[in-house]
């Protein structure tokens, strides 16, 4: 694991624990940090969040980070031995909506594929069955003698 790697994890990590354990905003919804990004240098660290909840729950939420990020810039420079404390910005990860919305869609369609198929009448079965048993047309042109 690279050191970049291990500096990323650790920020991950405190990060949480300070959103959780010491950021006292009644803003704060259901906030679960999901991965950081950083600079090759660590000067950035990018925080990715997720927010249980509507688009409104989700813009409080940003807004309290926004306020807290001097605090938890601080407290990450005093709990990570780095010589610089890096730049962090707060953004929201939107793949478990994305995840949620893909499911949703494959539910419904798993819910009318059964329907689809009873709906079939009779003789839409026996025409299907029927076209499987023709014999396939060759599609070379035979040459005359």
């Amino acid at each position: 694991m690279s050191r970049l790697d291990r500096v990323t994890e650790a920020i991950r990590k405190e990060v949480s624990v300070i959103i959780h354990d010491e950021v006292k905003d009644p803003r704060l919804g259901f906030v679960t940090v999901t991965r950081v990004e950083m600079t090759q240098d660590l000067r950035l660290a990018k925080v990715f969040f997720s927010v249980l909840g509507n688009e409104e729950e989700s813009k409080r939420t940003q807004a309290a980070l926004d306020s807290a990020l001097g605090f938890i810039r601080k407290l990450i420079a005093e709990r990570i031995n780095l010589r610089l404390a890096p730049e962090i910005i707060f953004k929201e990860d939107k793949s478990s909506e994305y995840s949620v919305r893909i499911q949703e869609v494959l539910d419904e369609i798993k819910e009318l594929s059964p329907a689809q198929a009873s709906a079939e009448t009779g003789s839409e079965k026996k025409r299907r069955k029927e076209k499987k048993r023709e014999p396939k047309k060759s599609h070379h042109k035979h040459k005359k003698k």
